[in-house]
């Protein structure tokens, strides 16, 4: 039994949530895609919804595919996806860092957005690698707050940030998790030569992208799991948190409004 306490830094306010039912293997997962074959084996670690799973089962199939969260309050949504969609997964409930599977037990296990969260992104690799099949994958990718780049410039998002790292830091995880996914897998003990380290982004540039992506950063700032821990720990107000929303909603209303969200990836042979 683990004996972590991590907490998910966006909880699953719908806020949260619309932006997980946005991502696909194709956005989020496209450093692996290449490397699956029909009939692998494959475990998703921190699933969410689901979106990104029943692409990944879609790519092995007709492979054992298993979805798992920490959330059980999420998992019904990623059943109904993957039901809608005709793919065969089985999402359960589970612990990244006690993983209720045997030794070499999947080709592939994914992590998305994972391991910036975690109080102990080494250990959870240790035991993804512990379920990963001699010579399978191992495949991470997390943002990197401190890469995030955006036009026109803007010192309340500038704000933001800060404040989204302080709240990071408070939780005990890592927002700048992107740059540190190699030195956690060497130190999770996958071999160098086994290891291929690259980067990709998301770009929110057209009016509708800005808008969405805008919106959602504005509920988070004051409804999300994220306003809830700065409003726990002392590093905000409530009146703070709304300006910050505000300063959302006002890079998102600029014509020529420009956000890159960079992502470090990592495949590691066990």
């Amino acid at each position: 039994m683990s004996t972590h306490h991590d907490v998910y830094l966006h909880g699953h306010h719908d806020s949260v949530l619309r932006s997980h039912r946005w991502r696909t293997a194709a956005n989020s997962a496209a450093h692996l895609l290449p490397h699956l074959r029909p009939g692998m084996s494959l475990l998703d670690v921190g699933c969410g919804p689901g979106t990104v799973t029943a692409d990944l089962a879609e790519a092995v199939a007709p492979g054992e595919v298993v979805g798992l969260d920490a959330a059980p309050e999420v998992l019904d949504e990623a059943r109904s996806h993957a039901a809608e969609r005709g793919v065969d997964v089985r999402f359960e409930v589970g612990d990244v860092y006690a993983l209720s599977y045997p030794d070499a037990s999947f080709d592939v296990v994914h992590a998305h957005q994972v391991l910036q969260h975690l109080t102990d992104p080494v250990g959870a690799l240790r035991e993804m690698g512990r379920v990963t099949k001699p010579g399978g994958l191992v495949s991470v990718r997390d943002s990197d707050y401190g890469g995030f780049t955006w036009f026109p410039q803007s010192e309340g998002l500038e704000e933001w940030r800060e404040l989204y790292r302080e709240v990071a830091a408070a939780l005990g995880a890592q927002a700048d998790a992107g740059r540190r996914l190699s030195s956690w897998v060497r130190e999770g003990g996958f071999e160098p030569e086994g290891i291929v380290v690259g980067a990709s982004t998301w770009c929110y540039a057209l009016p509708e992208e800005r808008a969405w992506w805008s919106q959602l950063w504005a509920e988070r700032c004051v409804s999300s799991g994220f306003a809830r821990a700065a409003l726990a720990h002392g590093l905000a107000d409530e009146v703070a948190l709304e300006q910050l929303g505000d300063a959302w909603r006002e890079w998102g209303e600029a014509e020529d409004g420009w956000f890159v969200v960079l992502h470090g990836e990592v495949l590691a042979r066990a």
